[in-house]
């Protein structure tokens, strides 16, 4: 398995509902981030797709698959936990997106 401290491409990211951290793509609303979202395959709040993990019924966050640079799993409890992930910010057109086919 890759090291759980590395970004992957969102191509991989789990479906399944669990946590993960992604690198929010920079935009004219501010600086790439790191964010917590989970897969959701939609309700009656919002049709599927990854939404933030703050998200509550009425006021649910979503993001597009273009908004998301890539994800890692959640950082296990025995890691110092005052250490986050600073955003990915490198070059991502070979590496992470594809052809974009």
């Amino acid at each position: 398995m890759q090291d759980p401290n590395t970004w992957r491409h969102m191509n991989s990211a789990p479906k399944d509902g669990s946590r993960i951290l992604v690198t929010i793509r920079p935009s004219e609303q501010g600086s790439a981030e790191v964010d917590v979202v989970f897969w959701s395959p939609g309700d009656r709040f919002g049709i599927e797709g990854w939404r933030a993990s703050d998200s509550v019924p009425g006021r649910v966050i979503e993001y597009s698959e273009t908004e998301l640079k890539c994800w890692m799993p959640m950082p296990s409890a025995s890691l110092d936990r005052s250490l986050a992930p600073a955003p990915w910010e490198g070059d991502d057109m070979d590496e992470l997106d594809g052809s974009g086919i």
